[in-house]
């Protein structure tokens, strides 16, 4: 379900990317009507970004990891130099424990079998902003105003492994925590409530280099943490 949560918020990000990439007063033609005339689609923004500080809370779940279910609290805040330029600092508090999956592996029935999770207990960075898209949504003939926003930057995850269990096959249960530098990517829709205050989906993904799980000669992979989260956002 989490996994078909992402994708129909990719999917529509893309599309939506697609039909609403048109500059202000752009011009479009249309071969049934009269060649001397020409439709104007109104592409003002009603709500500016640029010149103003944001910040936003919000709440989700962590979608990767097969062993964990885990939850996210995020804060926000950030700044726009240009409309569709800006910066934005992210903090985020996880929590997260093994599933039914993990402990399915660990039952009678799998004896000598331990699953190797990273639970994210928090990271926090820094991310360039880029918005060129934005929408305009007639629902019940109610004009709903949105901006796609995608980011790239870099942060710090603080994570907890239990890779003493895999080496020792079981015989040292003792956690390790660990800390990461790792790549930070974005995936936001925001919705303007009014000129002050919005609400924002993000997926926030986080990519970084950690030991391998029987790793014992400093053998590094890539893992990933994904949160998906909703916020209520303010613009100053």
């Amino acid at each position: 379900m989490k996994n078909f949560i992402v994708s129909t918020f990719i999917t529509l990000g893309l599309l939506s990317s697609i039909t609403t990439f048109a500059a202000e007063g752009d011009a479009y033609d249309f071969s049934w009507l009269d060649p001397d005339k020409e439709v104007f689609v109104l592409q003002n923004r009603k709500f500016r970004k640029a010149g103003r500080l944001h910040a936003n809370l919000g709440y989700g779940f962590t979608t990767s990891g097969a062993f964990v279910d885990a939850s996210a609290f995020q804060g926000r805040a950030g700044y726009f130099f240009k409309e569709e330029l800006g910066v934005e600092f992210v903090y985020s508090l996880n929590s997260g424990a093994e599933n039914d999956t993990a402990t399915s592996i660990r039952n009678p029935g799998g004896a000598g079998s331990f699953p190797f999770r990273r639970i994210v207990d928090n990271y926090m960075g820094a991310m360039f902003l880029w918005s060129p898209f934005y929408n305009k949504i007639n629902t019940f003939n109610k004009i709903v105003y949105m901006d796609w926003i995608l980011g790239l930057g870099f942060a710090k995850v603080e994570e907890t492994n239990n890779q003493n269990e895999i080496l020792t096959s079981g015989g040292n249960t003792t956690l390790t925590t660990e800390s990461h530098t790792g790549i930070m990517w974005d995936i936001g829709a925001k919705f303007y409530l009014n000129e002050m205050w919005s609400l924002r989906i993000d997926l926030n993904a986080i990519n970084y280099k950690a030991m391998e799980a029987k790793s014992t000669n400093a053998t590094e992979q890539w893992y990933s943490n994904y949160d998906l989260t909703v916020a209520v956002g303010i613009n100053f």
